[in-house]
């Protein structure tokens, strides 16, 4: 993994993190965005999206899942929050899977009940025990 694909980790986690200051339902903020055409951006070798904050990419999911992320819904611990973002984006990076499929190997209620036991992990193994997880069904 090189440097710029590391940032782009943090930037998506801390993204994520960004979403529970905003108090936005956290659950239904990660699935918009795993889904969203900026999560495909970036998946892409090089997108523009790669060079923006979290900020603004909060600012376009919004934009793009308004009535999604209207809904009520339980917002997570911070580092939780972290941890999610970084391990998805980590995932893509490790495995070259897009961040929809990553979804759903590893749904949201999986990945905060993980948190405990997987966040102190090496990401790879994290995601290698994650997808045993599904593979068990």
């Amino acid at each position: 993994m090189d440097e710029l694909q590391l940032k782009l980790c943090d930037i998506q986690g801390r993204l994520f993190e960004l979403s529970g200051e905003k108090q936005l339902p956290s659950a239904a903020f990660i699935r918009a965005f795993m889904t969203s055409d900026v999560a495909k951006e970036l998946d892409s070798r090089y997108n523009r999206a790669q060079w923006m904050g979290e900020e603004y990419l909060l600012e376009e999911i919004k934009s793009l899942a308004c009535d999604a992320l209207s809904v009520a819904g339980e917002v997570f611990a911070k580092d939780i929050l972290y941890w999610i973002g970084y391990v998805y984006r980590f995932w893509h990076y490790y495995t070259g899977e897009d961040s929809s499929r990553i979804l759903r190997q590893a749904p949201v209620d999986r990945m905060k009940r993980n948190f405990m036991m997987f966040h102190t992990m090496d990401p790879v193994l994290a995601i290698e025990k994650l997808k045993e997880i599904h593979e068990q069904g």
